[in-house]
């Protein structure tokens, strides 16, 4: 009987031991379709002390194991036994990338790196994305837009709006009207006081930080030459402006700051980017006072005493308001730029900034992601270094890595700009408290915190871009990168032809209708009105206005061959190499990818979970077979004709046997069934969390075919093969089941015959020829459970099953 073991013995060890320990390294090689199959071993393992699948002592049948890969068996050669991981080994490997580790011939590996590289950079993406989102609030908005309003888009009692200001009238009839009544509030709607002194608070929410300035700049007289003819009519001439032309001269009343230049570095000022012109930091100031009254007799003092002139170039109007509500600085600069030509242009710039960081629960948060961002920093580093070291200067061939050195880069300057933002806050805050009278300058600060806003929204997107280098092992993300790349040539050979005529087209506009038409007034607005030509955004009323002939002439020959000609080559070359792309992926063998795994690590669980359920059954069924007292001797007998071995059914029943008198009592029963039942109700529901009916669709998938069998041999598994295989072996206990219960039949059988033969026979001669007898039909049916396996490891499950029901009758 021990030759003839059950499931136990065939569908543990035959199959598992040679199919699913192997899945520890990823595809498997089917061994049922590799020559001779694998010698089935005596010792099976139990469910109380499993080994070699289930590693552990005999407690573990009490204890839900963790869905995971099968262990693989032991091996005798050196090579293979495992050594202890050192420190060194653990640490490298917190850095293990598909450029650290020797991925080129390991498919599995390859794909599990990117996966932790994935897992781990998505952290960073999320915590990346917390800090940039965390220094902005819906609030930034409508700060700005209040601020806009009442400065930009009111107008005062003479209807004058800033931005109708076109004369040096204009801008002083502004500045007594809505600009100074928009600066101090220091009264409510019903002229009932603040009771704020004389601090203004403007929209009864915003602090004045100290006083506002203006500043001017100016250009020398003759800084330009006048034709010979007009010398007499023509005394003075004020060129455009430059910066080696600015008049440094001291004017008007001559004392006070408002008459005297200063230098960019004495009033630490900054540059401007204006719309006609750059803009120094150096001219002639003024700061106002912290009433409505005093401002208001400032004003008038410029004003009588001809503060702007003929050289004047460019007028600035600058301070700053505090919203403790939202914990937002709103950074207000008015420009009034006056142009050789005559008349002005006004602009303005409105930032809005968090300059204090760290008040609210939520800026605390945004300090822990701080510090776990910084985190991320030095791990990054420390990968890429690794990295560089390995791969030397072929390491910036990879347009993924200088990516990552950029989002690095700009990483640190970030830091070190926060750092510096947060000192230099406070000490311009402490000096703002002690002279409130003074002017409140974080123009500076505004405009770095601006670009570090920039830099970071630039920063995210890469991060996010750099997604693609970990999902790119999948056939398609990429058809992206490789149609891109493909037909990088042809683009490029395509955007001189196109550039040629594209830039032939600005300049041909830009001199037709620069003259008349803002859009076309400079040749950089020619380049980006033509971009918007073909987007289908543009003003031909303007055109047609401008040139009545040539406009026409030149918007359809632009749109006939740029859109309709050149556009389509372009949209050509790219489709025509993502066709070619496709095909070659379509027509690629399937490689492992991470879906393939998923489904391996399920189906492996699947599959874990099953055999040990059933493995508590058989020790159920042996309970059940016993009535009353159980002793060792039956308990053992049952479970080794299932398979079980005797040191394993020993420590087993030992762990219940109590009194240890070698007999499970009735109470000492109970307690060991109902410790199973919990177990098997435990396996159960992770089984249903797999998903049973998952289970049954490959049970109910066809098998393969015998052509599929052949092409297989030798090769390594993939996910569908997987999938086929371990349908087999859960069918294969099935299979072997009912051939194990035909066997029993069958000796059942062959003993009655002996009994009758032993009785009617002589005893001498009944002897030897029970002995023949049952030598000749134990090696029938030995014979017989041998064929029925090796023919179910070799060919399909159907004919399996018709061939062993066939063979065992016979």
């Amino acid at each position: 009987m021990k030759c003839l073991n059950n499931r136990a013995d065939t569908h543990l060890t035959g199959q598992v031991e040679c199919e699913l320990d192997s899945m520890g390294n990823g595809t498997w090689v089917n061994q049922g379709f590799c020559g001779t199959p694998p010698p089935l071993p005596r010792a099976v393992s139990t469910i109380y002390n499993p080994q070699p699948l289930f590693q552990g002592s005999m407690d573990s049948v009490y204890k839900l194991d963790a869905p995971g890969s099968f262990p693989e068996p032991p091996s005798t050669d050196q090579s293979l036994v495992k050594k202890p991981r050192s420190c060194c080994w653990c640490i490298k490997s917190l850095w293990a990338t598909t450029l650290t580790e020797n991925t080129s011939n390991n498919r599995e590996l390859f794909v599990r790196t990117t996966l932790r590289e994935l897992l781990v950079y998505l952290v960073f993406l999320v915590d990346i994305c917390l800090l940039t989102y965390g220094m902005t609030s819906s609030s930034t908005y409508y700060y700005t837009k209040a601020m806009t309003d009442l400065f930009v888009n009111s107008a005062g009692e003479s209807g004058l709006k800033f931005q109708s200001i076109g004369t040096m009238a204009d801008f002083w009839t502004y500045a007594q009207g809505p600009l100074l009544d928009g600066l101090y509030w220091t009264k409510w709607y019903n002229n009932q006081s603040l009771d704020s002194g004389d601090q203004s608070f403007i929209y009864y929410e915003n602090m004045l930080l100290g006083v506002p300035r203006m500043r001017q700049i100016k250009v020398l007289n003759n800084s330009c030459k006048v034709h010979n003819d007009f010398k007499d009519e023509i005394t003075g001439c004020f060129d455009v402006y430059n910066e080696k032309k600015e008049d440094e001269l001291s004017f008007g009343l001559i004392n006070g700051t408002a008459w005297t230049y200063h230098t960019q570095r004495e009033i630490r000022g900054s540059s401007h980017w204006g719309l006609v012109t750059t803009y120094s930091g150096a001219g002639y100031y003024l700061d106002l006072a912290r009433t409505k009254e005093d401002s208001s007799i400032i004003l008038q003092e410029l004003v009588d005493n001809l503060w702007l002139d003929r050289g004047t170039r460019a007028i600035f109007i600058d301070f700053s308001t505090y919203n403790a509500n939202i914990n937002m600085f709103c950074v207000i600069r008015l420009v009034v730029e006056f142009l050789a030509t005559g008349g002005a242009i006004p602009s303005y710039q409105i930032r809005t900034v968090k300059l204090i960081r760290y008040i609210t629960h939520w800026d605390y948060f945004i300090l822990g992601c701080e510090m776990l961002f910084c985190v991320f920093i030095l791990y990054y580093i420390v990968e890429e270094i690794l990295e560089l070291r390995i791969h030397k200067f072929s390491y910036f061939k990879s347009i993924w890595n200088i990516l990552d050195i950029v989002v690095i880069l700009l990483a640190l300057v970030a830091i070190v700009f926060n750092i510096f933002r947060t000192v230099k806050v406070d000490k311009l805050l402490g000096k703002l408290l002690e002279q409130p009278g003074i002017y409140a300058d974080f123009e500076f600060l505004a405009f770095w915190q601006t670009q570090y806003n920039n830099m970071n929204a630039v920063n995210l997107f890469f991060a996010w871009i750099k997604v693609f280098k970990y999902i790119s092992f999948n056939k398609t993300m990429t058809q992206l990168s490789s149609t891109l790349g493909r037909c990088a040539k042809d683009i490029l050979g395509f955007a001189i032809m196109f550039f040629i005529v594209f830039f032939a087209y600005a300049q041909l506009g830009y001199l037709l209708f620069g003259t008349e038409v803002e859009s076309f007034s400079t040749f950089v607005k020619c380049i980006f009105t033509q971009f918007r030509i073909i987007l289908g955004d543009f003003d031909y009323n303007a055109i047609d206005r401008a040139n009545r002939v040539l406009g026409p002439i030149y918007f359809v020959t632009y749109v006939f061959f740029v859109f309709f000609v050149l556009l389509n080559m372009f949209l050509a070359i790219i489709n025509d190499t993502y066709s070619e792309v496709k095909d070659e992926l379509s027509s690629q063998k399937d490689e492992l990818q991470i879906t393939d795994i998923i489904k391996q690590s399920y189906m492996k669980a699947f599959v874990k979970l099953k055999l040990k359920k059933e493995k508590i059954s058989d020790v159920q069924k042996a309970l059940r077979s016993g009535s009353g007292e159980i002793e060792f001797k039956d308990f053992r007998e049952t479970l080794k004709e299932m398979g079980h071995a005797d040191h394993e059914i020993s420590a087993a029943f030992s762990r219940f046997d109590r009194d240890g008198n070698q007999i499970l009592d009735e109470d000492e029963q109970q307690r060991m069934k109902i410790d199973l039942e919990e177990k098997r109700d435990a396996l159960s529901v992770e089984l249903n969390k797999l998903g049973l009916n998952y289970g049954k669709e490959f049970l109910e998938k066809p098998p393969a075919t015998p052509s599929e069998q052949r092409n297989n041999i030798h090769s390594h598994v993939g996910g569908e093969q997987f999938l086929r295989l371990a349908r087999q072996v859960l069918h294969l206990e099935s299979c072997v089941e009912g051939i194990t219960a035909r066997i029993q039949l069958i000796m059942e059988k062959l003993e009655l015959e002996d009994e009758v033969k032993w009785n009617e026979a002589s005893e001498k001669q009944t002897v030897s020829n029970k002995d023949s007898h049952d030598s000749a039909s134990h090696g029938s049916v030995q014979v017989c459970v041998e064929r029925g396996l090796t023919a179910e490891m070799l060919s399909r499950r159907s004919a399996v099953q018709s061939n062993s029901i066939s063979d065992c009758h016979m």
